[in-house]
C-alpha cells in the first residue's frame, strides 16, 4: 500500500502504472483472459481486507453482521470497517496511514472517551471523543500528519479540535463519501453464497 502525499497527486506509482510489478507485470505476456464472478469478488474482498489491514476471520465476522443488521448490506458493512478506532484515527488525520495508526493504538497513544483504549479493532460510536492522550501529543508522527490533513482536508464525517487534540465522529459515512476503490455490493455476494 503506497502511502504518504505522492500518492495523491499525479506522481502516483499506482495511477502511472496500473498493471502488477515485476517482469512480467507490464509486458505484453499479462493474461487477457476473463476473469470469473467468484474471482472478481475475490478480488474486491481482498482489496477491502488490505484497505483496512483486518484478517480473513475478522471479515467475515464483518460481513455477516452486516448482512444481520437493518438497512443496506453493502453500506452497513462499509459503516463496520471505517468506525474500527484504527481508521477513525487515521480519518481524524492524527496518523498518515491506517497502519500507522494501529501501530499508535496498540500502543496506547489514543484516548476513547477519556479512557485508554488499545483495540484497534474498537468500534466508534457515533459522537465519542477520540482524543490523543497528554504524554502523546509531542510525537512528531501525530504532529506530522495533523499539519498534512490541514493540507489535504478531512471528510465530512468527522470533527477536530486542533488545540485539544481531539476529535470525534459525527456520523456514519455513506459508502460514495468514503472514495474507497471497491465494490462492497460484490463483497456481500461472496459471504452470501
Amino acid at each position: 500500500m503506497i502511502k504518504g502525499d505522492r500518492c495523491y497527486g499525479a506522481k502516483c506509482a499506482m495511477e502511472r502504472r496500473p498493471y502488477p510489478p515485476g517482469e512480467h507485470g507490464g509486458g505484453t505476456q499479462r493474461r487477457r483472459s476473463k476473469e470469473s464472478a467468484y474471482g472478481l469478488q475475490l478480488r474486491e474482498k481482498q482489496k477491502a481486507r488490505r484497505i483496512y489491514g483486518v484478517l480473513e476471520r475478522q471479515f467475515r465476522i464483518y460481513a455477516k453482521t452486516a448482512v444481520a443488521m437493518r438497512g443496506v448490506s453493502a453500506e452497513n458493512l462499509i459503516q463496520i470497517c471505517e468506525s474500527r478506532l484504527d481508521n477513525v484515527v487515521y480519518r481524524l488525520g492524527f496518523t498518515s496511514s491506517r497502519a500507522e495508526a494501529r501501530v499508535l493504538v496498540s500502543h496506547g497513544h489514543f484516548l476513547v472517551n477519556g479512557k485508554k483504549v488499545n483495540i484497534s479493532s474498537y468500534q466508534v460510536k457515533v459522537n465519542e471523543e477520540i482524543g490523543v492522550r497528554e504524554k502523546s501529543r509531542t510525537l512528531s508522527t501525530i504532529r506530522g500528519a495533523m499539519e498534512s490533513s490541514l493540507r489535504s482536508g478531512l471528510p465530512t464525517w468527522v470533527v477536530r479540535e486542533d488545540e485539544n487534540f481531539r476529535g470525534k465522529m459525527v456520523r456514519f459515512p455513506m459508502f460514495a463519501e468514503t472514495g474507497l476503490p471497491v465494490k462492497p455490493e460484490q463483497i456481500v455476494e461472496l459471504y452470501s453464497r
